[in-house]
């Protein structure tokens, strides 16, 4: 029997999201992760607010907000308060019940200042970490490093001379998007800047590449299960891999995890740093670069079975980029600046690791 289009509503509803999401959907194991890691957050919810006034968004609201923009590729925040208006779903996760109204996407731009002034993704992010190694999800002795180009939230008609921050060459036609001619107009990150992100800098991935306004970024992965467990936002140059690898296995020693091997790709196989790692104690295993024979990194080193384990797990890193830049919207930052665009790639970082945590973990091991 046919059924009838009926377009009569309901007065009353009687159902909560929490009915309405599958008790097996995959996002359930992440919130689970999620919450215990907000709980374990509350000290520092505490400072940040006033204890008098009106009342604001919940912190963890808008942290697991950032989650979902992250994890189901939501390319703005005005999108997802759009889409949280009739995404039950995404009302589950936020633990919104559905008369509560959909916040503004001024709440992100207004509370992004107070999230950074207290390092909160930072804080996030390695409170997600800290969960995988109390579920002995991670390696604390192998780890891989490796950097990346992110495009910078800026145009190439942007990069000016830093003395009159201007090409000197009248636009040829008018308009909101004038056409800019830099045909023989030598341009260099000594000589211009870029007047809407003056933190990025003109860099190009390789030989035969073009060269685009971009900021660098770096991630440590552990070897296990390939997980990260650092991550960093820098200038775009050509010594920025060596030095954020080296500032990143800093702050592992202020966490009590001590690196005992690092693998890396070419790009790392230069002799400051392999004597850096040596002076730490941590065996470099970076693939060698031909008729270069660094002190340190030799066939003492290389002719280890481990050697060539590292060199083959080391590619791991690679599906963090991934899928960082093609789910988590880090191709081409949305952001001005590296500080909010380190703020972003903490709570991409965090999505990333709780979706790989909820595979690993065992059945009812997540509480």
């Amino acid at each position: 029997m046919r059924g009838q289009d009926e377009n009569q509503g309901f007065m009353f509803t009687y159902l909560s999201p929490e009915q309405r999401v599958p008790k097996n959907h995959p996002l359930r194991r992440i919130k689970a992760f999620a919450d215990t890691v907000l709980k374990e957050m509350n000290p520092t919810f505490k400072v940040m607010y006033s204890n008098t006034g009106r009342p604001s968004i919940p912190p963890e609201r808008l942290l697991k907000a950032q989650l979902l923009i992250a994890l189901f590729s939501v390319r703005s925040d005005r999108m997802f308060c759009e889409q949280l208006d009739y995404n039950i779903l995404f009302r589950w996760f936020l633990d919104m019940n559905l008369e509560e109204a959909s916040f503004d996407a001024t709440t992100f731009t207004k509370n992004r200042e107070r999230l950074l002034a207290h390092d909160v993704s930072l804080k996030f992010f390695d409170a997600v970490v800290l969960q995988a190694r109390k579920r002995d999800l991670l390696s604390d002795d192998h780890f891989t490093v490796d950097g990346t180009l992110i495009d910078a939230w800026a145009s190439m008609k942007s990069f000016r001379p830093k003395e009159t921050n201007d090409s000197g060459k009248p636009p040829k036609d008018g308009g909101r998007n004038s056409t800019s001619d830099f045909r023989g107009e030598k341009r260099s990150n000594k000589t211009h800047q870029s007047g809407t992100d003056p933190e990025s800098r003109l860099m190009r991935k390789g030989l035969g590449k073009e060269a685009k306004l971009s900021f660098s970024g770096h991630a440590l992965m552990e070897n296990r299960n390939g997980l990260c467990v650092d991550l960093q936002i820098g200038e775009a140059t050509h010594r920025s891999e060596r030095k954020a690898a080296l500032s990143m296995l800093s702050r592992q020693g202020r966490k009590r995890v001590r690196p005992k091997i690092l693998g890396a790709d070419k790009g790392y196989h230069a002799a400051d740093f392999i004597d850096a790692l040596r002076r730490k104690n941590i065996i470099p295993h970076i693939a060698e670069v031909k008729n270069r024979k660094p002190f340190g990194l030799d066939r003492r080193t290389t002719r280890h079975a481990s050697y060539a384990i590292s060199q083959r797990i080391r590619k791991r890193v690679e599906e963090i980029f991934g899928w960082f830049k093609t789910v988590g919207g880090l191709r081409k930052t949305r952001f001005k600046g590296i500080a909010r665009t380190q703020e972003y790639t903490f709570m991409v970082g965090a999505a990333y690791n709780l979706l790989r945590m909820s595979k690993l973990a065992p059945i009812g091991a997540v509480t």
